[in-house]
């Protein structure tokens, strides 16, 4: 029995080493994906979570690539969107980071405290971004330093994506996707996601100014190597936040707000392509 009862635990252990090899295959779809098919997404549990604060949201999950591939040590920190709401959590994004991760990008995503959450909102929310993406260098030291890390974010994301990258010239890169340039300008939408902005805020921009002025990337110099890529059919972040700023943009006309994190699209194809040349600079 007792050697039947190892054959079982070793078959076990192969099949579960078996799944984890096992790659996800993203079927292509058509331009303009609703937000139900993202989360509808096959995906792979993180390697790894990795709590850099004392709060429970404070915490990012590590999907590692495949042993001995090339870009192993290239390393992407996303920051999922999701209107700076704690209805919208990191999950939704646990496609995107699987995808990457089958690419061979280590991929370092951050959940944070968000509006609605004890200490989220402005500036709760950055800090943590800020405190995620620093301990990088203390949970991954020596595989991965923050010259050779590209941060991405999309939507409420990309937002915090550029106030980062704007602070954090070390960084090899930021991308935003569909992200939100000039908060004033938003917050002054009629859309679900533009009205939660006093909410994120504590405010609107006339009640706080100040706070708006700091939380706004146009009032900030970027990072020398920031690129924003913008769907032409968005219709919760206006492709006019992406002129705002003066660094390139990639556009896609038939792209909406979601295509950038999902897999099977042909954005996300702009985003890899858009990766590959930066890492290899």
């Amino acid at each position: 029995m007792k050697i039947s009862f190892n054959l079982i635990l070793l078959f076990g252990l192969n099949l579960t080493q078996w799944a984890q090899a096992e790659v996800i295959q993203y079927t292509p779809v058509e331009s303009n994906v609703a937000y139900t098919k993202v989360t509808s997404l096959a995906f792979k549990d993180a390697d790894e979570h990795i709590i850099y604060g004392k709060d429970a949201l404070q915490y990012a999950s590590l999907w590692l690539p495949a042993e001995g591939n090339k870009k192993q040590n290239n390393l992407v920190v996303f920051i999922h969107g999701g209107c700076w709401l704690n209805a919208y959590d990191i999950k939704h994004s646990y496609a995107l980071a699987t995808a990457l991760a089958q690419e061979g990008y280590a991929v370092w995503s951050l959940e944070y405290r968000r509006a609605g959450d004890e200490g989220g909102g402005w500036p709760g929310s950055f800090d943590d971004i800020l405190s995620g993406i620093n301990s990088v260098i203390l949970h991954t030291k020596p595989a991965y330093s923050l010259a050779n890390t590209v941060v991405v974010g999309h939507s409420a994301g990309g937002h915090l994506a550029l106030l980062a990258g704007s602070e954090l010239p070390e960084l090899k890169a930021v991308v935003g996707l569909a992200a939100i340039t000039d908060i004033v300008a938003y917050s002054e939408g009629q859309n679900s996601c533009q009205q939660a902005t006093p909410q994120f805020m504590g405010g609107s921009a006339i009640e706080k100014p100040d706070a708006y002025k700091q939380a706004n990337p146009v009032n900030r110099k970027m990072h020398a190597q920031t690129i924003l890529l913008q769907g032409g059919a968005d219709t919760i972040v206006p492709s006019q936040q992406a002129s705002l700023l003066e660094v390139p943009i990639a556009s896609n006309a038939l792209a909406g707000h979601f295509d950038w994190i999902h897999p099977g699209s042909a954005a996300y194809q702009q985003l890899l392509t858009q990766l590959n040349s930066i890492f290899t600079q």
